[in-house]
């Protein structure tokens, strides 16, 4: 059997579908709150949207790093299964909610909950996948996001037309999409594999090959122990702030995904037209993310190139939203949909974070830090839109348009960086038997040397900075 013979993109029971529906039910339950804002959960509780998706994204700061230590240390199907099912259970507490104080109980338990998801799946990619690979499977479970969009769409007009006497429309819309994130907690814990060695839907021979094709990735393929060197080089590494510094901003921006349907309704449209022209974010969503993978993943290190690329046309949908004339409620709703495609470049640098990190604790800090950056993007977002600046919001577009120029600019800088280090290992003197004879040691429990075992330098939990060999992609 060659590296290549296994086919992990179709195998019965593939982890890529499991990504792309789990990822379909987080952002469904995600986009829950703002559906749920035109459904009348504001009037009924007396609350403010934008306090409580903060209590969720602080929530999600907090819990963010000890999610990724937990996915280190335990099954990541497992862990991941725990903590869908109680973000279904208390999802449908919202339901029972009444007041602030209530629905703030259960936000922090969602964000609490929310912090292992991508976490996870940047993980289990890295195991399967090698670095072209991961990009579009990123990409693949990633619009989902818009299909999500396009559900709560249907769903939301469907609830609409509910007519209960004691429950209201945007309690059907908590309990249904509860319920769909219990059936997939059900799924994960019995289908999801933890890493190649143990997926149940590959063969022995097939899991060995599973991981020979991904020792090109140079990243390893899984380590359960914490390594404090490695911990201290990933704060000490200047990408990571760069990565971590460029998902802060670009989440600022995200504000405007959460305020959508009150942007579309202020346009003039009412509730029904605004669940229903949801749909279309989602359509582009899915369109913008699906090119621009696959445009990356058939043109060499140009992911900064087509990430700066894709945050062209939400400045233009910007201008639109700001100069067109308040009337003109057709050109408003287009300007608006332009701000969409950015989500692209978000995509694009969550893959490329993860092809350019190696090592498994320097891998979720990493991952820890650039996920607590989008946390606090997101948390302090919604903050901008306030009732002071509507109904043209000239401020928020403001800032959101410094932010697009930023994301630009430091996308350019992260490729100008890792390329300068590509080269400067280039130039190193290279050892012919670095890559071939690398040995550890196999000892006793009390610390006796048996024997050296030759090991091929792929399968090492060494990091992309103490292995030399490594190349980043750009």
């Amino acid at each position: 059997m060659t590296p290549t013979s296994v086919n992990l993109k179709d195998e019965k029971g593939s982890s890529k579908s499991d990504f792309s529906e789990l990822e379909l039910i987080q952002y469904l339950d995600k986009s829950t709150l703002g559906s749920s804002s035109i459904l009348g959960i504001l009037t009924a509780t007396h609350l403010d949207a934008n306090e409580l998706s903060t209590v969720f994204y602080l929530s999600y700061l907090v819990f963010e790093y000890p999610q990724n230590l937990a996915l280190q240390r335990f099954p990541v199907g497992r862990w991941l299964s725990v903590n869908i099912f109680i973000w279904s259970v208390a999802l449908c507490c919202h339901a029972a909610c009444r007041n602030f104080r209530e629905l703030v109980v259960v936000r922090i338990i969602l964000g609490m909950c929310e912090g292992s998801i991508t976490a996870g799946f940047l993980l289990v990619s890295s195991m399967f996948y090698t670095r072209n690979e991961q990009m579009l499977r990123v990409g693949y479970w990633y619009l989902m996001n818009g299909t999500a969009q396009i559900a709560t769409g249907f769903i939301s007009f469907g609830v609409l037309h509910i007519q209960t006497k004691g429950f209201q429309p945007w309690q059907w819309l908590m309990i249904i999409t509860g319920i769909l994130s219990f059936m997939t907690a059900t799924a994960f814990w019995f289908l999801f594999p933890d890493s190649p060695t143990t997926a149940w839907f590959l063969t022995p021979e097939e899991r060995a090959t599973a991981i020979q094709r991904v020792k090109v990735n140079q990243t390893g393929v899984g380590n359960k122990h914490f390594k404090k060197e490695q911990f201290y080089e990933a704060i000490r590494d200047p990408k990571t702030w760069g990565f971590a510094l460029f998902s802060g901003i670009s989440n600022v921006t995200n504000s405007i995904s959460a305020q959508a349907p009150l942007i579309t309704a202020s346009f003039g449209f009412t509730y029904l037209q605004t669940s229903l022209l949801g749909i279309v974010s989602g359509l582009i969503e899915i369109f913008t993310i699906w090119t621009g993978v696959n445009i990356c993943a058939r043109i060499p290190n140009s992911r900064a190139y087509i990430g700066a690329i894709y945050i062209l046309p939400n400045i233009a949908g910007l201008l639109m939203v700001n100069l067109i004339n308040w009337n003109d409620r057709i050109a408003l709703l287009a300007g608006q949909y332009l701000n969409g495609l950015g989500t692209t470049s978000f995509v694009l640098m969550l893959s490329w974070l993860n092809a350019v990190t190696a090592g498994q604790t320097k891998k979720i800090t990493v991952n820890a830090i650039m996920l607590c950056a989008y946390c606090i993007g997101n948390a302090v977002g919604p903050f901008m839109w306030k009732q002071k600046y509507k109904p043209r919001n000239h401020v928020p577009w403001a800032v959101i348009g410094a932010c697009y120029v930023s994301c630009i600019t430091l996308l350019l800088l992260l490729r100008l960086y890792m390329s300068r280090e590509n080269r400067k290992r280039d130039a190193e003197p290279q050892d012919e038997n670095a890559d071939t004879e690398v040995y550890v040691k196999q000892e006793t429990a009390d610390g006796e040397i048996v024997k050296m075992l030759k090991v091929d330098k792929g399968f090492l939990d060494m990091t992309d900075v103490q292995n030399r060999s490594f190349r980043y992609v750009l």
